[in-house]
């Protein structure tokens, strides 16, 4: 295994995919990938050309991401591993998968929120369609360290 990708989108699950994935690339040798799905810009008319202060805020809040994402991948190479930080805009399921091709990467680490049975069925899961999709296999780490299953 050469290179592993980790979706991360800073929420509690997040620290135990990194580290999940940490595990794995300290073990493999691994190239370890972490990738944020940036939510895209608003598509709603005039955002373009709308108050600057809707585009500041947007832009504060990639910043503050892509800083949080840098600080994961620097944290993991103090401790010697070969870890990259990428933020990329656009929808999650779509993104990663985008990024694992261009990446080549064999293997996907992926968290689930433990949402009910209604939610997934009404929003569909990041996860699933990650597991679906993926060109690679997905690893998916349940929101709670004592959750049964996913």
């Amino acid at each position: 295994m050469k290179r592993i990708l980790a979706a991360v989108d800073f929420s509690e699950v997040s620290p135990r995919i990194v580290g999940a994935a940490a595990e794995l690339a300290e073990r493999f040798d691994a190239d370890l990938w972490l990738v944020h799905a940036a939510a895209p810009d608003p598509e709603f008319v005039g955002f373009e050309v709308g108050p600057d202060s809707v585009r500041d805020k947007r832009a504060r809040e990639l910043r503050a991401e892509h800083r949080q994402l840098q600080q994961f991948a620097a944290d993991l190479r103090d401790r010697g591993l070969r870890a990259h930080a990428l933020l990329v805009q656009g929808a999650t399921v779509e993104t990663v998968i985008g990024e694992a091709r261009k990446l080549d990467a064999q293997l996907i680490v992926v968290g689930s929120h433990g949402r009910g049975m209604l939610m997934r069925a009404v929003l569909g899961s990041v996860s699933e369609g990650l597991v679906r999709h993926s060109p690679c296999p997905v690893l998916v780490i349940p929101a709670r360290a004592d959750a049964a299953g996913v």
